[in-house]
């Protein structure tokens, strides 16, 4: 595999080498990631801008010319910051998103037991590191701010209720429904007297422990806990945590709300798109409904449908009219709540942002909305592909070392790597390969003589060279079985180090949270990734420790 090499440099006392694998060399990916972040021409028709440094100069121009609520959006901020601790980073940026001049990049998710798995992290990371390139670029004729919008409206409590610690897997169960970042963190305490046992008796786990409890037990909801965890341990970057579930900034999305209920656009334009993606081989990311609305009460978020002229609330008593539900909107926009499909328009149309930050998937249901955006004239930001990283300690590279294997190797198939290791460190050769296709050739001259004498037998003999290769290959796994017992300490090693790096065979970064990295490395962990993380390097990301 080929690999982009970089010089190692120290990092808040860590020593860190980076390489690059290429997004196309990592089958843990999915097929419109790879296809997006490699320039694929089929996938031009569906984003706007490409995705270069010297493109924001017209991305600003584009956005400079929406109206944005600055003010609301800056009030709104100072209100949910107000319980936290100052931050003059962060306070800066706030106060910066009055001026017609600032700009964001922004990232999303939803609130996240203890951030969640560490691609919350890197989505962060990334985003902040975007805003300081766009920002020297411009050079000093904008601010950029990064932005973290909070989907704290979402109501999936078993996407981000799970978080896996040292083998361990701690679960949070609130016990109560409805949208999960307006949940009480009061509920979290459980979570947190078995995370403390968990990080052990040690000063540094006492410290990393506090940092973490006074965040969550700080918190009035699950979103502000996962808001003071952010300010906690990336505000020194200047991130800005904004949860959009607000009736200020829902008022000034009122506009597409009532076209959305009285014209349903979205059903229509965004499925097109995606039958033009299915067409090019490209699956379907989030396919939207007739409203792409939810209705939101206390303890509550269901679906809005059109049925026989009246406005229903599935799972409710609750129905209105056309006028009833228009004068709902108007008296209480906070209750209406954007689905997948509508929330990039809702964030596009608050945040005077240039650049989404995201995921591979994430991405791809971006790649959905373009008509959608055009629709409703608000300016497509350009979409940017978060860093992947895969992180290797000094453990983990001695291992590998001693296996022979480069980092980007393990990506692959764990039994293919066995394979491999033992044909290079065998006592003996256990491939029959070649005596199996010299016995294949030997048929195929029997045959031909025997079909010479009476086409009938080739059946015969074709049916005996099944039952011979059979047997060689059957004496091939009996000769690779005895070679694996010879090694059998070592196989078990590199199974477990592949299980470590690619848990279930996925990827570290969807598995694992930050919090042990933070235990081991402490801040240096997030210091060493901000140095490191520049999404505009293309390629996975293969950090190791030195």
């Amino acid at each position: 595999m080929q690999l982009l090499e970089f010089c190692a440099f120290t990092v808040a006392r860590m020593l860190t080498h980076k390489t690059f694998l290429p997004y196309e060399q990592a089958p843990q990916l999915s097929k419109t990631d790879v296809a997006y972040a490699t320039g694929d021409p089929q996938l031009t028709p569906f984003y706007v801008h490409p995705v270069r440094l010297d493109a924001f100069d017209e991305v600003i121009r584009l956005k400079a010319q929406g109206v944005f609520p600055r003010k609301d959006l800056t009030e709104v901020l100072r209100r949910q910051y107000a319980d936290l601790p100052v931050r003059p980073e962060v306070s800066e940026n706030i106060d910066a998103l009055a001026l017609e001049s600032t700009f964001t990049v922004t990232t999303a998710h939803q609130p996240s037991l203890l951030l969640g798995p560490l691609y919350f992290i890197y989505k962060a990371l990334t985003t902040i590191n975007l805003a300081k390139k766009v920002e020297a670029h411009r050079g000093g004729k904008n601010r950029i701010v990064p932005v973290f919008v909070l989907g704290s409206e979402d109501h999936d409590i078993d996407e981000v209720n799970k978080v896996n610690l040292f083998g361990k897997q701690l679960l949070w169960q609130p016990g109560t429904e409805g949208p999960t970042g307006v949940m009480d963190a009061k509920t979290l305490a459980p979570v947190l007297e078995e995370l403390r046992t968990i990080l052990g008796e040690s000063e540094s786990a006492h410290a990393l422990f506090e940092r973490v409890q006074k965040a969550c037990t700080s918190a009035a909801t699950f979103a502000d806990a996962t808001r003071a965890l952010l300010h906690e341990f990336l505000g020194k970057y200047g991130l800005v945590v904004l949860d959009m579930n607000d009736p200020a900034l829902k008022r000034h999305f009122i506009p597409v709300i009532q076209a959305e209920l009285l014209e349903q656009p979205s059903v229509h334009l965004v499925g097109q798109t995606i039958a033009q993606l299915n067409q090019l081989g490209f699956k379907t990311q989030a396919a939207p409904r007739d409203i792409n609305l939810f209705y939101l009460k206390p303890g509550m978020r269901q679906r809005i449908v059109l049925e026989d002229g009246m406005y229903r609330v599935l799972q409710t008593s609750l129905s209105f009219s056309e006028a009833e539900i228009m004068a709902e909107l108007d008296l209480h926009p906070e209750r209406f709540s954007p689905n997948v499909v509508l929330r990039p328009l809702y964030q596009e149309t608050i945040l005077p942002n240039l650049a989404y930050v995201g995921g591979g998937g994430e991405l791809a249901y971006w790649l959905e909305r373009r008509s959608l955006f055009a629709h409703f004239k608000v300016a497509f930001p350009m979409l940017v592909r978060r860093n992947s990283v895969l992180w290797l300690d000094q453990d983990a590279q001695k291992k590998l070392a001693k296996f022979g294997f480069s980092p980007a190797r393990f990506f692959e198939d764990t039994e293919s790597l066995v394979r491999e290791y033992i044909a290079a460190n065998a006592s003996g050769e256990v491939s029959l390969e070649q005596e199996i296709a010299e016995l294949k050739s030997i048929f195929d001259q029997i045959t031909a003589k025997a079909v010479a004498i009476d086409p009938t037998l080739e059946k015969a003999v074709r049916a005996d060279e099944t039952k011979s290769v059979a047997a060689f290959e059957q004496w091939q796994g009996r000769l690779l079985r005895a070679e694996k017992q010879k090694h059998e300490v070592t196989l078990n090693q590199m199974r477990a180090l592949k299980e470590k790096l690619f848990p279930g065979n996925g990827l570290q970064e969807r598995t694992d949270n930050f919090l042990p990295y933070m235990l081991k490395y402490g801040d240096a962990f997030l210091d060493a990734l901000q140095e490191n993380l520049d999404p505009l390097e293309a390629g996975f990301i293969l950090l190791e420790v030195r």
